[in-house]
């Protein structure tokens, strides 16, 4: 994404405000893999929020490993410039427009470096550990508290779900969410679908599909089998979509969130 204004600098202690770009140094060591052969690694990465709704690591160009090559072609943003498209180079091996260069930025910290795609780079680590679809943003917490708020869920006059034993996931910026036992929903309304998200603070969703009153509900319940460590309370439970159903907590109606799902 691109933003609308600029914000140079390295400021600390605020995530960025709408339509403006933030940079920050990042302390942690990151470190790129292709095909099992190091491409980066960098002790002096910049998290840059290109939008408000999480940031992305710009590489150092000295500390790129492999060949940058540029592939001719150009990428332009409002608020940083233009940048040209590269491919890696790692010997015998090349992803083809792997990330972008700003030779030149109104945003003078991102100058020399480089924005990897994240599909380009097979393996992310910071430190030690991996990490998946966008680095975490350190303005954004998940909390899980175990409760015994009596939640249920209603689709179209259904009761889909009744519980006495969620758990509610508290992130910064979105709605709480209520995870529910399985035993606790109507499993029989559920039929499971392809479809699947990747989150860097809970692991990779998968979805079913809600069958109620003969109308179907695409994607509307979602589980974490294999959360990421941190998320490991809410393994095997399921969730709905606040913005989509009817949701009574302690016998009152919740008002529907407004996100882009709704």
């Amino acid at each position: 994404m691109s933003g609308g204004g600029a914000t140079s600098g390295s400021g600390q202690g605020t995530a960025p405000e709408r339509g403006r770009v933030k940079t920050e140094p990042s302390a942690k060591r990151v470190r790129g893999y292709v095909e099992g052969r190091l491409a980066f690694e960098t002790t002096s990465a910049l998290m840059v929020w290109e939008g408000p709704a999480y940031p992305q690591y710009y590489i150092p160009a000295k500390d790129v490993l492999g060949e940058l090559r540029a592939n001719g072609e150009t990428q332009h943003s409002p608020s940083r410039g233009d940048a040209e498209v590269v491919n890696l180079h790692l010997d015998t091996i090349v992803r083809e427009s792997a990330g972008r260069r700003y030779p030149v930025s109104p945003i003078e910290d991102i100058v020399d470096h480089v924005r990897f795609e994240w599909d380009a780079i097979d393996e992310w680590l910071e430190e030690d550990e991996p990490i998946y679809t966008h680095p975490r943003d350190p303005y954004t917490r998940v909390d899980i508290l175990q409760s015994s708020r009596h939640v249920r869920v209603v689709v179209d006059g259904v009761t889909v779900a009744d519980s006495h034993s969620p758990h509610i996931l508290f992130e910064t910026g979105l709605p709480s969410r209520y995870y529910l036992p399985m035993s606790d929903v109507r499993l029989d309304l559920l039929t499971p679908t392809h479809s699947s998200t990747h989150c860097p603070y809970k692991g990779t969703a998968s979805y079913w599909s809600l069958n109620v009153n003969g109308k179907t509900y695409d994607d509307l319940v979602w589980t974490y089998r294999t959360p990421l460590p941190e998320s490991q309370k809410i393994a095997g439970l399921v969730c709905f979509y606040n913005e989509k159903v009817e949701l009574w907590v302690d016998g009152e109606l919740e008002d529907r969130p407004r996100t882009k799902l709704s």
